[in-house]
């Protein structure tokens, strides 16, 4: 990979100096491994650490982490800590060392409030040395993280999003593995952890979410490797989803010398941005539909009717919308979707009136600062910035794309607690915000457009005191300088997070680094159709039946990439009959190319180019 010329010398000197003082460390530079660090004390006669409680006294990186438990599995055994296995417990399929760190300082607090914590709970998941593929391979977290990691009686990594289950790729790939509660413990609450009880924010909490959490699990995770093995790691890659998407960003961001390779799905940047925006729909059913809200009948027929418009290539329809920069589908403009009162044909028990194609219109369009929404021919929400002339916040689902999640009966709870943490006070939330200054009750729902668009600017503007949580920063200088690599991928029929927020941040990317021609180097962003919150079909039509990728896919092509110097221009995809669909492929293209056919079957990947 050549540098790119523009950067400065300045940049260059304080990477060789990150660099240095990495390798002098416990973090990798310019690979994988790093050193075995400082801190652990070999048994006499040792010269790597075994899985048993001595690896409690030997191994002190430094002075805020500690062992919690040290568990050796053997192949058969079953996946757990405590309690009776049952016919659904999973086993291990090759020996295997859990290792359970806490990394403090945390915060104090009062006893059991979710704003209460003693540090950063990290497992790490050992294959037995014949199996060890010499790399580190890590797990990102998902909506506001958290887990069992400190716990003495359960296991964090025996599960996983869509980013893979910890123990899975420890006994399956050989990789050594982990994952962390980026500082608390605590699930059920929510966001309660981010509030002190005075109702102010929980910087220190905050902090270990948003990046400090990560930064500790990729250091601890590799110096333990070392350890265990007696050399390091020759790899190093991030795994994440949504939040693990998020912070794959962010250690590129904030600390490019902890990972080789980075693979980010459906990234949860924009933080702030895109989930106060998530809120939006609910807001538009208060003010605009008198609190009620569109049923699964009439999205589902509004979704499927935007598909049936948008989805035709070369004549077939592929039953999902592969370009979504071209469809303005206007369900104002169909009488097949109105209701007789509004002028249209549409089916009794589904059918819309004019007020509501227009809330779904502000849906899909997404967040404006007054409830207003242009013309889907001027303007159909998809440009690579938000439209400040239309005051466009942030972006809204994609149409065709079904909104339940966001646009159901009720919020998502991340939103409502978002917009409490921005503005400060509880009330805001639903009532699993739990507070010493009260608990949530539901007060989004007074919300005007306009206290929307405020706690927007307010989640800005607290950037600092939520640890940089956006992470938005264009400048990936010292990752790509040091030959990073990151994979980036999101659906376009996301169901939680609208993909333009992704393409933003790649223009944004792309116009900060020096070009497309530079970015690709080590950055390379693919969109999937169809697509949703993860690896499924996303879309309002059920028979659809689009091409996905696997997460084995994905990483092998990001493994090729670090390793071997392939870098992936486009990948192939595919979908298995189902039903009365046949089976279908396509590919996938670095973006900004798209797929273009050049005649045949659309249902074909040999029929696109990626132009």
């Amino acid at each position: 990979m050549q540098a790119n010329s523009r950067f400065d010398l300045r940049t260059k000197a304080l990477i060789r100096a990150a660099c240095i003082a990495a390798a002098a460390g416990l973090a990798g530079c310019g690979g994988g491994g790093g050193g075995h660090g400082g801190g652990v004390v070999f048994p006499p006669g040792q010269t790597k650490l075994s899985c048993d409680d001595s690896i409690k006294s030997a191994f002190k990186p430094d002075a805020n982490t500690s062992v919690l438990l040290v568990k050796a599995f053997k192949t058969g055994d079953p996946l757990l800590l405590s309690g009776t296995p049952t016919p659904t417990t999973p086993t291990a399929t090759t020996d295997v060392c859990v290792v359970k760190l806490l990394v403090g300082p945390g915060n104090s607090g009062p006893a059991d409030a979710p704003s209460t914590s003693l540090g950063i709970g990290i497992e790490v998941w050992l294959p037995n040395e014949a199996k060890w593929n010499k790399r580190v391979h890590v797990k990102g977290g998902g909506g506001w993280a958290g887990g069992v990691h400190t716990s003495l009686t359960a296991l964090a990594g025996v599960t996983g999003g869509s980013a893979g289950a910890p123990a899975e790729t420890a006994m399956v790939e050989g990789a050594v593995s982990a994952s962390t509660d980026t500082g608390h413990a605590n699930t059920a609450n929510g966001g309660s952890f981010a509030m002190k009880p005075d109702g102010t924010i929980n910087t220190a909490l905050w902090s270990d979410f948003a990046q400090r959490g990560i930064h500790e699990m990729a250091v601890k995770t590799k110096a333990l490797a070392a350890a265990f093995y007696g050399t390091p790691a020759r790899f190093a890659y991030w795994n994440g989803f949504s939040t693990g998407g998020r912070q794959g960003h962010m250690e590129a961001q904030a600390n490019p010398a902890d990972f080789d390779g980075i693979l980010a799905g459906a990234p949860a940047i924009n933080w702030t941005k895109f989930i106060t925006a998530e809120l939006y729909p609910q807001i538009v059913y208060q003010r605009d539909l008198g609190g009620v809200p569109l049923t699964q009948a009439q999205l589902t027929l509004m979704g499927n009717a935007a598909i049936n418009a948008c989805d035709v290539v070369n004549g077939q329809h592929l039953g999902y919308i592969p370009d979504l920069t071209q469809c303005r589908y206007d369900p104002l403009l169909d009488a097949s979707v109105l209701c007789a009162s509004s002028g249209g044909t549409g089916p009794a028990g589904s059918c819309v009136t004019a007020a509501q194609a227009l809330a779904m219109n502000k849906i899909w369009y997404g967040q404006t600062s007054n409830g207003s929404v242009p013309s889907p021919s001027a303007d159909n929400g998809f440009a690579t910035s938000p439209s400040a002339s239309a005051n466009q916040r942030w972006y809204g689902l994609t149409r065709g794309t079904n909104p339940i999640g966001l646009a159901g009966p009720t919020p998502f709870t991340i939103a409502s607690d978002m917009v409490a943490l921005e503005l400060q006070d509880p009330t805001w939330a639903q009532p699993n915000f739990i507070n010493a200054t009260g608990n949530g009750v539901d007060r989004w729902k007074t919300l005007s457009y306009a206290n929307l668009s405020n706690a927007f600017d307010q989640g800005v503007a607290l950037q600092f005191a939520f640890a940089n949580i956006n992470t938005d920063d264009p400048d990936l200088g010292r990752f790509a300088l040091r030959g990073g690599k990151m994979l980036v991928y999101h659906g376009l029929a996301d169901t939680l997070i609208p993909p333009q927020g992704t393409i933003n941040y790649y223009t944004r990317l792309s116009d900060r680094m020096g070009g497309d021609a530079v970015v690709r180097n080590f950055y390379r962003l693919f969109l999937v159709p169809g697509m949703a919150h993860g690896f499924s079909n996303g879309t309002t039509n059920a028979a659809a039946n689009p091409p996905l990728p696997t997460i084995n896919l994905l990483y092998t092509a990001l493994t090729a990439w670090v390793e071997g110097g392939n870098s992936p221009e486009r990948i192939d995809i595919s979908a298995p009959a189902s039903g009365g669909t046949p089976a279908s492929s396509r590919p996938i293209c670095m973006h900004p190319t798209k797929a273009t056919l050049t005649g045949g079957d659309p249902r074909s990947a040999a029929s696109y180019v990626c132009s």
